[in-house]
This record gives C-alpha cells, sequence and structure tokens, in this order.
C-alpha cells in the first residue's frame, strides 16, 4: 500500500501543467478562430498574445503559490486576499465549471476525432467510456495516477514534436494561406480578435494546475512556480509552432468551423492512411488532458470541504488517500455535459467564467502585498506591477467583446436564441452567491446547537 504522505516532484507537477494546457483547445480551436479572421499572421499574433497572457498568469500565481502553499488554486488565493466568500464562489466555479467542463470538452473532441475515422463508433458512449475508465484508475491509487500522468504527457510531447517536424518537412499545400496574408494592425481592434482570443486563452487554460495541487507537492514554495513558469512558456512554443503546421499543410477552406483541425492536417501530411493514424495518437494525447484534470480538479473540491460544512462530504478519502468523493462528483457533472453534446457553447461558457476568476486573482496580488506586507515571499513576481496590469486588461477586452457578441447575435441580428452564453455565465455566478448564503446559515445553526 503506497504513503498517505506520497508527494510529487517538480517534473511531475511540470507534467500536469503540460497535460492541463496541451489539450482539446489546440487541436479544436483553429477551425473556428477562422470564423473571424483568415490572415495566418493575425493567427500567429493571437497564440503569441495568448502566450503572453498566460506567462503573465503564471508569473503572478507563482507568487502566490508560494506564498500560500495550499491546494485549491483560486479558492485558496481569493479566500486569503479578500473574503471567505469570494474564495467559496471560485471554488464553485471551479467545482462545476473549472475541470468539468474542460473534462467533457476533452472527451468530447477525442470522440470527435476517433468518429471521424471509425464512423461506426457512437461518440457519445465512447466519451463516456473513456472519461469512466480514467476516474477509475484515479481513484485507485494517487501514485498510480501520477505514474499514468507522467506516462501520458512524455507521450504527447513526442507525437506533438513528431507533428512538428513532419509539418514542416513536407509539401506545404496550404501555402497559399500565406501567399496574399499582409499583416494589418487593425486586425488587433477588431472583435473577431478579441472572441478568438477566448479560444486561445481557452486552449492555454491550465498554466495555473500547479497551484491546485500545492499539498500533494514537494517544497511548493520553489516547485509551484517553477513548474508553472518552465512549463507555461514551452506549451506556448508549442502552440505556435504547431498553428503554423496547420495552416501550412491544410488550404482554410477545409479547416474552417472543424473540430478536427489537427486530423485534418495530419491527411495533408502524412496521407489518409498516416493520418487516420496520427489522428488516432492526437486523440491517444487527449486522454492526457483527461487524466490531468480529473485528478487536479477534485482537490478544490476536497480544499472547500475542509472549510466549508456545506461540502465537507467532499473531503471523504479512500484508503489509497484519493478524495472518492470528490473525483465522483467531477465525473457526475462531466457526464452530463457530455451528454449535452454542445461543443462550442461549452467552450464559450467555460472561456468567460473562468476568465473572470483568474482575473480577480492575478488582480489580488496588488491587495495581498498591501493588506500582508510582511508575508514570506520565496518568489516575487517578475516585472510588478506591470505583469499582472496586462493580464488584467487583456481578460477584461476579451471578456467584453464575447459578451457584446452574445448579445449582438440575439438583439442587433435578430437571432431568435437568447444570449446563452452570457446567461449561462452570470447564473453560475449567482448560485454560487445563493449557495454562500446557505452555507453561512448552515455554519450559525451549527454553532447555536454548540
Amino acid at each position: 500500500m503506497e504513503s498517505k504522505k506520497y508527494r510529487i516532484g517538480v517534473k511531475t507537477a511540470s507534467t500536469f501543467v503540460i497535460a492541463n494546457m496541451i489539450g482539446t483547445g489546440v487541436f479544436t480551436s483553429l477551425g473556428f478562430q477562422l470564423f473571424s479572421t483568415t490572415n495566418p499572421f493575425t493567427i500567429a499574433l493571437l497564440w503569441i498574445v495568448g502566450g503572453i497572457i498566460a506567462l503573465c498568469g503564471a508569473i503572478v500565481y507563482s507568487e502566490l503559490g508560494a506564498a500560500m502553499p495550499r491546494s485549491g488554486g483560486e479558492y485558496n488565493f481569493l479566500s486569503e486576499i479578500y473574503h471567505p466568500s469570494v474564495g467559496f464562489l471560485s471554488g464553485w466555479v471551479s467545482l462545476i465549471v473549472g475541470f468539468a467542463a474542460p473534462v467533457a470538452l476533452a472527451c468530447m473532441a477525442l470522440s470527435s476525432y476517433v468518429c471521424r475515422i471509425f464512423p461506426s463508433i457512437n461518440p457519445t458512449f465512447l466519451g463516456v467510456t473513456v472519461l469512466s475508465v480514467i476516474t477509475l484508475i484515479h481513484l485507485f491509487s494517487k501514485k498510480v495516477g501520477a505514474t499514468v500522468q507522467n506516462i501520458l504527457t512524455v507521450a504527447k510531447i513526442l507525437i506533438i514534436l513528431v507533428f512538428i517536424v513532419a509539418g514542416f518537412a513536407c509539401a506545404p499545400e496550404g501555402m497559399e494561406n500565406f501567399s496574399n496574408a499582409k499583416f494589418d494592425a487593425n486586425d488587433i481592434f477588431s472583435s473577431g480578435f478579441a472572441v478568438s482570443l477566448i479560444w486561445v486563452y481557452y486552449a492555454y487554460s491550465g498554466w495555473n494546475a500547479a497551484a491546485y495541487i500545492s499539498g500533494d507537492i514537494k517544497n511548493p514554495q520553489r516547485n509551484v512556480p517553477l513548474a508553472m513558469m518552465a512549463s507555461t512558456f514551452f506549451v506556448a512554443i508549442l502552440y505556435l509552432l504547431l498553428n503554423m503546421v496547420f495552416l501550412r499543410t491544410a488550404p482554410i477552406s477545409e479547416l474552417t468551423g472543424q473540430v478536427e483541425v489537427g486530423l485534418i492536417s495530419a491527411v495533408h501530411v502524412f496521407g489518409p492512411k498516416g493520418g487516420a493514424v496520427m489522428g488516432l495518437l492526437i486523440a491517444l494525447m487527449l486522454t492526457s488532458s483527461i487524466s490531468s484534470m480529473v485528478y487536479v480538479g477534485p482537490r478544490v473540491g476536497m480544499t472547500m470541504g475542509e472549510d466549508h460544512k456545506m461540502f465537507q462530504f467532499l473531503t471523504w478519502k479512500n484508503k489509497l488517500d484519493c478524495p472518492s468523493v470528490a473525483v465522483a462528483l467531477q465525473w457526475l457533472i462531466s457526464l452530463i455535459l457530455i451528454l449535452t453534446d454542445s461543443f462550442k457553447e461549452v467552450t464559450e461558457y467555460t472561456g468567460i467564467v473562468l476568465s473572470f476568476c483568474s482575473m480577480l486573482t492575478v488582480a489580488g496580488v496588488y491587495v495581498h502585498r498591501r493588506r500582508f506586507p510582511n508575508a514570506p515571499r520565496p518568489y516575487k513576481s517578475f516585472g510588478y506591477p506591470v505583469t499582472p496590469l496586462v493580464f488584467c486588461l487583456l481578460i477584461i477586452c476579451s471578456i467584453a467583446y464575447l459578451v457584446y457578441q452574445d448579445f449582438s447575435k440575439s438583439f442587433v441580428e435578430h437571432s431568435q436564441s437568447a444570449p446563452w452564453t452570457t446567461i449561462a455565465s452570470v447564473m453560475t455566478l449567482l448560485i454560487g452567491c445563493l449557495l454562500w448564503f446557505v452555507n453561512k446559515r448552515i455554519k450559525k445553526i451549527g454553532q447555536q446547537e454548540k
């Protein structure tokens, strides 16, 4: 039986960050970005800006994670910095949206890739099966789950590197995408750029994964910042190269609106049979992302349960030190989202809510330094105070444009559908506020009974 004090090192922590980041987004989002712009230079800039946002966030989270080395991520940070109610709201978002939704999206993307190669397979059944098998692995053992994660992530990186090298080595069938394109600075200030940035930021989400499992990491004051910043920089380079390969190897007309952009590009690089093999390998890579989020997500619910009686049931662990109830709850939420089969809507909804919580956390570094000037800071944010400001401004612009577009479709373009993305985001936050007051009431009744 493994030790209950088992802790992961910086290498494993980095694999969790990399696996959280390299997942659904980079292999699916380009098709939707092409609705807004077909200029490859603008798309390259999108991924560079997205990398800057993620790196700025990782730098700030590194300071907060080193100063407050407890599992829980934003929940832990916001509770300490602002007020327990703000942390509670963020924890609720993480519990419902932060990991369960990306897990569901990764399962849907995996099914989409596999079922495009094998049309006879039921995509919903496949997604649910993958979700359930990976969840069972992480229920069995923390150590086994970490080992599986390391293997899957190393395999993922090797596959991506092979894909990039082959993509640049083969005949450039999509070079017409670049031939007449010129960089236009006006693209940066367009609504399409801002909305696409939400898709890109979603692809980068996961850069803060190490902060959610600080309690499981050896020497978190040193290893949490190291894992987050090194992994984010590495992934940003891979993302830029991957998207240039996609655009270099396949016509824009084939990529636009498609979820399986990696498979489409792979067919052009390796031929139909080789492309099918690469498509299956991409699906295998997505299992690494699913595995990472299935491991990391329940730690937020467990930390909330330690602080709030309402969620105390999420603290229950099995004999192998796994938060079984929290893992099972995340599985259930992901299952429900998979059954909705609404990939684009779930992605945009996830992007708004998670971006808001991340922005609030990054802005919190100003508050934390002011409220706790004497707190130990093993690591201080590089570029402070500019670094957090850049992150917050870019995220605010992206959210504002996405909400504007959501309402514009409903009221300006006279669409029959309501702005469901914005409504769902606001409702998630309102339900979290309601639960906070219910939790306070439960706590007050408990104190009166004592």
